[in-house]
């Protein structure tokens, strides 16, 4: 760790470089908290030195944003002639007394002769580092819980009430923020911000919803109601997943430097997320158990990496892998992939999907039967009984939620003794409802990429002008758009409109229902650049990666599902570009709620990561399912998606504690330290945004993670004050 003398080191000791923020178990302090000051003003003292050398000078930032931040950072310290650039030869051009604060995609800074260029990363130390940006998945689990202004909420003790936001009340002669929430009769409860977890969302349909009435009997009888029922759906899924933790499947080890190898192949970083899912599936592997896994992460966040070090485990073991997806396309785009990262393995890799010859397909069936082909990735056709493995030791199932009821029934009879490995955007109800409960286990990548960009989502009526300045602007920048209808008897309507509005642009026409080789000679087409525009219905929808296809225009969205939508979304933004979604609506059609409803939370989730947040709203609004195929239906209108979470959660626990581990009861404190307990306004003024602090520092258990989160606070909202620098004893 380079520390702040280094800008004291004489010229030829190497590069001047600080960094502040990188230092392992770094105290936050107030005392300690003008250390970046020192960091500036040393920056500025050493950025002098090189001009008197009669050198160039130049900051290296990020972003423009960082660009602005740094060079007024940089200004207040005492360097006052900088200059903001837009490119190196501007810098070049600059005054020679002038330091140059540029936009310049450098990892860290050097010095050569005549020149010497300071790194943003240089300055900031490892907080900048980008793998370390983006919601982690516990993260990602606090934002599905989040509450805004009149949502109804279920309170665990007091049931049913109204949130209506923030209070401050005098508690022993301080203040302390506590969450108003309004009761039948008009009662109050006012619930200090550190019990905040006691708190979750009704989530259901809120029509005909009945507040409970404080120190009433009712919600405790219903809550009574619902635990009797749910430990009995505990028992039997505990039968269910006792019944798989008997079983046996193969021990599969990554071999020593063949997998390391393979793994250097990725061509980026891999991100935290993906790391700890990728230990996750290896441990998993390794057990001796059948893997049952869901990998939840958003589109374009590395969930095909896991799969892909997964299937090279199981293939160096001598096991088949079978990757199981929704589409052709997809099918088609997965098996290049394969193929190209298994490039000068002894691995031998089969597509079974209709764009398959029937004489190829009959030679991949032979191929799995005799063990030939080590890896297949296909269609439903993978899931006919004509298909025989001769030891298949993996399945993979991407994007679940497309498939049908027979087409799982098929899964469950293949996933009996073999590791089941489920990727998904936007897991279903049920699905993610079993992640939950514990029964399945449950992996999530909320990190987005490097310099990955969230889309521009705009929910709009069909306005032409609108659309062909948008469908103009993706090309003169030379980019493609992806113009997505409902059904193949919207195509010609949409057709008749591009041809109308932009014909200077070509288009070109994918559906189900063409003959195979077309659609593959379409897609590949549209993959060269042959064409501007993909006129299709949702045969796009699942996994397709066109980085060069960065904005999308949807006809009739009321009428796509909310999961749909956000997949349709994930086709633009898999670049470094920004993106842009425009979802229409007939302008004079009045929207069902439930459509409204979706429309509105999908334009709400516009951050990256967002997927894990849209599967909790998808389950709040379409309910759980079946779990057990039984009585299960009904809770959740009883007592709110949230009290049904907690309690089958508990089930959860209880399957853990048959597995062997250990069950801990939760608790929430209550403090009385004669203190102020309040993150105050005038320091984080968006009621959002606090909240969702509180939520997380309710849920901050260690030392280090009070530290992290306290370095979050100062880079984010400036120096802690007092009142927030007393809530680290939470």
């Amino acid at each position: 760790m380079i520390t702040l003398d280094a800008f004291e080191r004489p010229e030829g000791e190497g590069g001047a470089i600080v960094s502040f923020g990188g230092r392992q178990g770094r105290s936050f302090a107030p005392e300690r908290q003008t250390e970046g000051a020192a960091v500036f003003d040393a920056v500025v003292a050493h950025a002098k030195r090189l001009l008197g050398q009669h050198k160039l000078v130049i900051v290296a930032c990020w972003s423009v944003g960082a660009r602005e931040r740094l060079a007024a950072l940089l200004v207040e310290h005492g360097l006052s002639d900088t200059v903001r650039v837009e490119t190196f030869a501007d810098a070049v051009a600059a005054p020679p007394e002038a330091t140059s604060v540029a936009v310049l995609p450098l990892e860290t800074g050097f010095e050569a002769p005549g020149i010497a260029v300071i790194g943003e990363q240089d300055i900031l130390g490892d907080r900048l580092v980008r793998k370390s940006r983006g919601k982690k998945g516990s993260e990602a689990l606090t934002e599905a819980s989040s509450l805004t202004v009149g949502d109804l909420v279920v309170h665990a003790d007091h049931g049913i009430g109204r949130f209506v936001g923030l209070a401050t009340i005098e508690a022993a002669g301080e203040p302390h923020d506590c969450l108003e929430l309004h009761y039948q009769g008009g009662d109050k409860l006012y619930l200090p911000v550190e019990n905040i977890e006691m708190l979750s969302r009704y989530g259901s349909d809120e029509a005909g919803v009945v507040l409970d009435k404080l120190g009433g009997v009712a919600w405790q009888s219903r809550k009574a109601r619902l635990k009797e029922r749910i430990r009995d759906m505990a028992e039997k899924l505990i039968k269910v997943a006792a019944l798989r933790e008997l079983r046996e499947a193969p021990v599969l080890n990554p071999p020593e430097g063949v997998y390391d190898e393979f793994s250097a192949r990725f061509p980026y970083e891999e991100t935290d997320d993906q790391v700890t899912s990728i230990g996750a599936v290896l441990e998993d592997l390794a057990s001796g158990k059948p893997m049952d896994r869901l990998v939840c992460g958003d589109v374009g966040f590395g969930k095909t990496e896991v799969a892909l070090r997964a299937s090279l485990i199981a293939v160096l073991a001598g096991k088949q892998v079978a990757v199981v997806v929704p589409t052709t396309l997809l099918a088609r785009q997965h098996y290049h992939t394969f193929v190209e990262r298994f490039r000068g393995f002894p691995v031998k890799i089969a597509q079974a999907s209709r764009l398959v010859s029937a004489k190829d397909l009959a030679e991949v069936k032979a191929g799995l039967k005799t063990g030939a082909i080590d890896i297949v990735i296909g269609t439903h056709a993978l899931l006919g009984k004509s298909i025989e493995f001769a030891d298949l030791g993996l399945l993979i199932v991407d994007e679940e939620q497309h498939f049908g009821v027979k087409h799982k029934e098929r899964l469950k009879q293949l996933r009996e003794d073999v590791h089941v490995l489920t990727l998904t955007a936007t897991p279903i109800p049920r699905t993610l409802q079993l992640a939950l409960s514990g029964v399945r286990e449950m992996s999530l990548i909320a990190t987005p990429p490097v310099d990955r960009l969230a889309v521009r989502t705009y929910v709009t009526p069909f306005d032409p002008m609108t659309l062909r300045e948008a469908l103009l602007r993706e090309r003169f920048r030379g980019g493609q758009t992806f113009f997505v209808v409902p059904r193949i008897s919207d195509l010609d309507e949409a057709a008749a409109f591009l041809q109308e509005h932009v014909p200077e642009l070509k288009v070109a026409r994918a559906h189900g229902q063409m003959p195979s080789r077309e659609l593959d000679q379409v897609m590949n087409a549209f993959y060269d650049r042959q064409y501007d525009v993909l006129l299709s219905t949702t045969i796009v929808e699942s996994g397709l990666d066109i980085p060069s296809a960065n904005t999308l225009i949807v006809y009739r969205s009321d009428m796509f599902g909310l999961a749909q939508l956000y997949q349709l979304r994930g086709r633009v933004g898999r670049s470094k570009i920004r993106a842009y979604a425009y979802f229409t609506i007939p302008a004079d059609a009045r929207l069902t709620p439930a459509a409204a409803k979706r429309l509105k939370v999908l334009q709400s989730l516009d951050t990256l990561s967002a997927g894990f947040v849209l599967a909790s709203h998808d389950l709040d609004i379409r309910g759980a399912g079946n779990l057990l195929g039984e009585e299960q239906s009904g809770h959740i209108r009883e007592v709110g998606f949230g009290a049904l979470s907690i309690d089958a959660g508990g089930g959860g626990r209880r399957v853990e504690g048959r597995r062997g581990g250990t069950i801990e009861d939760q608790w929430s404190p209550r403090i009385n330290l004669g203190t102020s307990v309040l993150i105050p306004e005038d320091y984080v003024p968006d009621l959002q945004v606090r909240l969702g602090l509180y939520r997380r520092l309710s849920g901050v258990e260690s030392h280090d993670s009070i530290e992290a989160f306290a370095a979050e606070l100062i880079d984010r909202f400036g120096a802690l004050p007092e009142e927030v620098a007393t809530c680290w004893m939470w």
